[in-house]
C-alpha cells in the first residue's frame, strides 16, 4: 500500500482521496473510523447526553429494543443500532460475541469453553458473555489463537 501526504494551500478544505480496487469491509470501517474520529461516543443518561471515550465501555447489549453501553461504574443507552456500533468502533478492539452482545476485547478478563462448542468470557466487572460459534473463529483470529 501507497501513501502520500500533501500540504493543502491556504484556504483548501482537507480531503481524503483513496484508490483501490474495491471497497472492502476493512477499508469500510477505516472510513467510518475516520468519519466519526477517535473521539467521545455520544451516550444518554437520565435524559442527559453523556460524553465516553469508547475505551472505557466493557460492552454493549441490545435488550427490549434498546441499546445500552456498560462502563466499570454506569450504564448509559446509545440510540445506534450493534450493527451500526460494529461498523464505527474499532474491528480491533470491540468484538461481536453474539447477536445481542459486542465486547470490549481488552475488557476481557478471561475466556473458557462452554457446552456446545462456545465459549464464556468474563469481564472486568465480573459479568459472563457467552461467545457463540457463529463468532468464535473470528474471536480467534483476533486473539490469534
Amino acid at each position: 500500500m501507497k501513501i502520500t501526504i500533501l500540504e493543502k494551500q491556504p484556504g483548501e478544505e482537507d480531503e481524503l482521496i483513496l484508490k483501490c480496487d474495491c471497497l472492502d469491509e476493512n477499508l469500510t470501517k477505516l472510513i467510518n473510523q475516520l468519519k466519526v474520529g477517535k473521539g467521545k461516543m455520544n451516550l444518554y443518561k437520565d435524559s442527559k447526553i453523556v460524553f465516553v471515550e469508547p475505551e472505557q465501555v466493557l460492552y454493549f447489549e441490545y435488550v427490549d429494543d434498546s441499546v445500552f453501553a456498560y462502563t466499570k461504574d454506569c450504564v448509559y443507552e446509545t440510540k445506534l443500532k450493534l450493527y451500526q456500533l460494529e461498523d464505527e468502533l474499532p474491528a480491533g478492539t470491540f468484538f461481536r460475541a453474539n447477536k445481542a452482545v459486542i465486547v470490549n476485547l481488552d475488557k476481557i478478563d478471561s475466556l473458557s469453553p462452554i457446552f456446545g462448542g462456545r465459549f464464556e468470557a468474563v469481564l472486568q466487572n465480573g459479568y459472563k458473555v457467552v461467545i457463540s460459534r457463529n463468532y468464535l473463529n473470528t474471536l480467534k483470529g483476533l486473539l490469534g489463537l
